[in-house]
């Protein structure tokens, strides 16, 4: 079991507020897309829940095994040793480490290092490039697969909570709903509860339980099922140039 419930979320940088009053949840085994395009602050929720940023109002609860942890306030290192990983917006790999020593780094917590031999084999079979290029560093891979890596990487800490930021940045269209459908199948494979921003709205709602749409900082709209997302008028209108 595991779930995350934001409430009353208000954060920034300085004096610039990027959000205000940010309520969402999901709940456990469900994938919720924050939809929305540049610059309205889907990065900046990430890197609150991973501690990256403080914010100043509002809270952030995680329940995992029955047990709930707020979050905002939190250290990074503490955040992901309750088992919750993000995969950041660009990738952020070690470009001059290989795509084993990268994956290596994502074993940060006690829990994952215990099973780290077996996490990189499950790594590999998902992603079977990465066992090809195991020994190539990581900054002389494509945008592809250096994203496989980037998902490879969050893997390895042995999550229950999965953040992804903007998967299909940098992307070829072939690509984005690759990525999109190896989200999917590695949420069903490891039992995950996932929380992706992405601006893609057509591919993230083939895979999305159901989502919020994020406008200045603030929730605009909230969607209890994909389908209900594609049908509003606003949004096809908008975000989807239907």
């Amino acid at each position: 079991m595991s779930s995350l419930a934001i409430a009353n979320l208000t954060a920034g940088y300085g004096s610039v507020r990027v959000l205000e009053n940010l309520s969402l949840e999901v709940r456990t085994g469900e994938t919720v897309a924050l939809l929305g395009t540049n610059g309205n602050g889907k990065s900046t929720l990430m890197k609150c829940v991973m501690g990256l940023l403080a914010p100043t109002e509002g809270s952030i609860r995680a329940e995992i095994d029955g047990t709930a942890h707020e979050l905002a306030g939190a250290r990074t290192e503490d955040i992901v040793s309750l088992g919750i990983a993000l995969v950041p917006e660009g990738r952020r790999l070690f470009p001059r480490l290989t795509v084993e020593e990268n994956l290596t780094l994502g074993a940060y917590r006690s829990l994952a290092r215990s099973v780290l031999r077996r996490s990189i084999e499950f790594c590999y079979e998902a992603f079977p490039r990465l066992k090809e290029r195991r020994s190539q560093l990581a900054g002389s891979m494509s945008g592809g697969e250096q994203q496989m890596l980037a998902l490879g990487r969050a893997l390895m800490s042995a999550p229950r909570i999965l953040l992804v930021d903007e998967p299909s940045v940098g992307l070829a269209p072939l690509l984005v709903k690759r990525t999109i459908e190896k989200i999917r199948e590695l949420k069903e494979q490891k039992s995950l509860t996932v929380l992706m921003a992405e601006q893609n709205f057509t591919q993230a709602l083939t895979i999305a339980d159901r989502g919020y749409v994020i406008v200045h900082g603030q929730i605009a709209f909230a969607g209890s099922s994909a389908a209900e997302l594609s049908d509003n008028e606003l949004i096809r209108k908008f975000y989807m140039g239907l």
